[in-house]
């Protein structure tokens, strides 16, 4: 059977929330209920479908939004951390939707970083872009991202002119953002371009430069390079030809697109960038060929869309494998942020603005402690889970953030302390353990509660020795198996009782803990 096959049943629990842990952060129990008993086709019609965009970050404590100043603030670094912690609440709240797990896709691949681009406003920008065109057409996204003012910024772009020509982004835009290394063939010089490509391509570029007080790109013409660009066999020895005038730039970038567009190596390597994203590290010849390559060519021929890309990988039996469930290992925001979506932890309305950002302040913090900082990359190549062979998402677990993601489970059971220092308030945000349990089915019965709890917290399943062990070990510890159907019993008749509601959650609260810090927490 063919691996891109389409998934021929109605999706199980187990398979929706799958599909979910891929293409969200997180799935709670109503997302998991929403698809489950769906087509595949039905669920990938919610979650392909296009979104609203959303309404822009503030700063909290006056309530304004500082996106569209005409000039920097001097508080900026401020500033980037409430956009952050403005991006991790869009997470946090999504709706069923692949928007922000490919936002976030993109704004690896096209990656920037703040610290160098030193302007929010323009980080800002970028994000629009990459969110606008996260489930368009590619073509129209590179040529948009090639003149976008954080990454002319970012890449030396607005320093790329006539004469003395400036080589950062025209080399990222083959290396990684486009069409990728092919095998090396001398040194500098691989099957899908060479050294002489970059050069040509970054007199192609010039001319272009970023405007300040509107956070825009612009074209000069007097510092364009007008001569022809001459390409090597690698492009079949394309010649740009050289424009002069106002649309010189966009002409000539319209140029160099469509030749790198041109090559096959391009759809595949962009296809190969979504398959360990969202399926797998792991691309052997027989995933080459029998899933990159046929998934490319659907690029290709429709005209670089992404999305019918995206719903014939998804849809496939292959990604709904057994040993594609459970094979990735857990980024730190899918942990962060997942876990709070999974749990259901209560967190302050968006209207409590300084309560709200510094809750996912908080959890940003976290995430960026677990080496994944939100617009802050490592380099331009991005996070190395991505590319980093041979450990790509190993990378993400070393003696550095092992504690820390053990210690998670602490934070999510003990709750969350937000202050507004300017009224001195602190509110507090807790996992409400009992609630949770009582979502699902018999948690009278503590066989259930380690059933239903284990089938819901991992994405492969535990044996029966674990799930015995969390059992009498760590649930009821040296008590007989009736005595959690006696104290629910007593809590549930009287629900107000202090004392007998901490003896339940003590023991939830425990378990949870203990299962948060079990390996198998960490896949995905």
């Amino acid at each position: 059977m063919p691996l891109l096959d389409k998934y021929p049943a109605p999706l199980t629990a187990k398979a929706a929330e799958h599909l979910l842990r891929r293409t969200m952060f997180g799935a709670s129990r109503a997302d998991i209920a929403a698809l489950t008993g769906r087509t595949i086709d039905q669920a990938l019609d919610t979650l392909l479908r296009d979104q609203t965009a959303p309404a822009p970050p503030i700063d909290p404590t006056t309530g304004q939004t500082w996106v569209n100043d005409i000039i920097r603030s001097q508080n900026d670094g401020q500033l980037n951390n409430h956009m952050k912690s403005w991006w991790v609440g869009l997470m946090a709240n999504q709706p069923i939707s692949i928007m922000e797990k490919m936002t976030l896709f993109w704004h690896n691949h096209f990656a920037s970083q703040w610290s160098v681009v030193n302007e929010s406003r323009y980080m800002y920008k970028q994000h629009q872009t990459l969110r606008r065109n996260a489930l368009g057409n590619f073509r129209t996204f590179v040529r948009e991202i090639a003149i976008d003012p954080a990454m002319l910024r970012y890449l030396n772009g607005n320093r790329n002119v006539a004469g003395a020509p400036q080589e950062n982004f025209a080399r990222e835009l083959q290396e990684l953002f486009t069409i990728g290394k092919g095998p090396e063939i001398s040194q500098g010089n691989y099957t899908t371009y060479t050294e002489d490509d970059v050069k040509a391509a970054a007199r192609v570029l010039t001319g272009w430069t970023d405007i300040n007080t509107s956070v825009t790109s612009s074209f000069r013409a007097a510092q364009h390079d007008t001569g022809n660009k001459q390409f090597s066999a690698a492009y079949q020895n394309t010649v740009i030809m050289g424009r002069t005038g106002a649309n010189a730039g966009l002409d000539e970038l319209n140029d160099l697109l469509n030749m790198i567009f041109r090559q096959n190596a391009t759809s595949e390597y962009i296809v190969s960038k979504f398959y360990r994203f969202f399926v797998n590290s792991n691309i052997t010849p027989t995933i080459t060929n029998e899933v990159i390559k046929p998934l490319a060519k659907i690029f290709r021929d429709g005209n670089y869309e992404i999305k019918p890309v995206l719903r014939a990988l998804f849809g496939s039996i292959h990604f709904f494998d057994n040993n594609i469930i459970g094979c990735m290992i857990k980024t730190p925001l899918d942990l962060t942020v997942g876990t709070v979506r999974q749990l259901q932890v209560r967190m302050p309305a968006a209207t409590q603005a300084v309560f709200y950002y510094g809750f996912m302040r908080q959890l940003q913090g976290l995430s960026a402690q677990l080496q994944q900082d939100l617009l802050e990359l490592p380099n331009v190549a991005g996070w190395q889970a991505y590319y980093q062979e041979p450990l790509f998402y190993q990378v993400w677990i070393n003696t550095a953030t092992m504690p820390a993601r053990a210690n998670y489970s602490n934070v999510v059971t003990n709750g969350w302390s937000v202050t507004d220092q300017a009224s001195n308030q602190t509110q507090r945000y807790t996992f409400d353990s009992i609630a949770f349990l009582q979502q699902f089915p018999n948690p009278e019965d503590p066989i259930k509660v380690i059933d239903n709890l284990t089938q819901h917290f991992f994405a492969i399943d535990l044996t029966e020795a674990q799930k015995d062990q969390l059992l009498d070990k760590v649930l009821l510890p040296g008590l007989p198996e009736y005595e959690w159907t006696k104290e629910w019993s007593d809590f549930m008749a009287t629900p107000n009782d202090t004392m007998k509601r901490n003896q339940i959650k003590t023991k939830l609260d425990n378990l949870v803990r203990y299962m948060m810090r079990l390996a198998e927490f960490q896949i995905n």
